[in-house]
């Protein structure tokens, strides 16, 4: 960004978070300042882990295989289930908001991964009518990703490996923007938008 700064270019990174969903773009349009927080599901591979183990009361072994099998997981899963993946795009969006005023690191970021929750847990979850979902959160300052009650049919609590992200704005309430966080037509449909905001 500080090269960006000292150049006559411009620099655009809207498919580093969210995949095809509009993120950075939203919240440039509305204006970093007028965005009060900033949360969601930002890591497709957890969330489909900890939405086929609520369906199908399954375990996370067993889940995760089955992710790997279908290519929804990485032989190595470690960056995706224990929320790094999910914390800097945390991050990025955290410096987005910053404007510039701060810098932040994935070390400013409290990190907490799925790999723990056993299945138990989902299923009391879902007797009070609640699920548990990775959420990645910016707000006050502070940067966290973590599992998280949510309401079992709430906005939050996407399937799948769809991502969701809320804003929340100053004036105009909460926006919630969702989709496809990862995939090549995805990605590029996302870098596209870019070239097309540079012209």
């Amino acid at each position: 960004m500080e090269l960006a700064a000292d150049s006559e270019g411009s620099v655009r990174f809207e498919a580093t978070v969210g995949g095809a969903i509009p993120v950075l773009s939203t919240v440039e349009d509305y204006g970093p300042e007028k965005i009060t927080a900033v949360r969601g599901v930002l890591n497709g591979t957890a969330n489909f882990i900890l939405s086929r183990m609520a369906a199908e009361g399954l375990g996370y072994e067993h889940v995760l295989a089955e992710a790997q099998d279908l290519g929804v997981a990485e032989t190595d899963p470690s960056f995706d289930v224990e929320g790094t993946d999910a914390a800097l795009k945390c991050v990025i969006v955290a410096n987005v908001l910053a404007g510039g005023d701060r810098t932040y690191t994935l070390e400013d970021a409290t990190v907490e991964g799925i790999k723990d929750i056993p299945g138990s847990a989902l299923e009391l979850a879902q007797e009070d009518g609640q699920t548990i979902r990775l959420i990645g959160e910016v707000a006050g300052g502070e940067v966290r990703v973590g599992p998280r009650l949510v309401p079992e049919h709430g906005t939050l609590a996407p399937t799948g490996t769809r991502n969701i992200v809320q804003l929340e704005t100053a004036n105009a309430g909460r926006l919630n923007v969702s989709g496809r966080g990862a995939g090549g037509p995805e990605t590029a449909t996302a870098v596209l938008a870019d070239v097309g905001r540079l012209e």
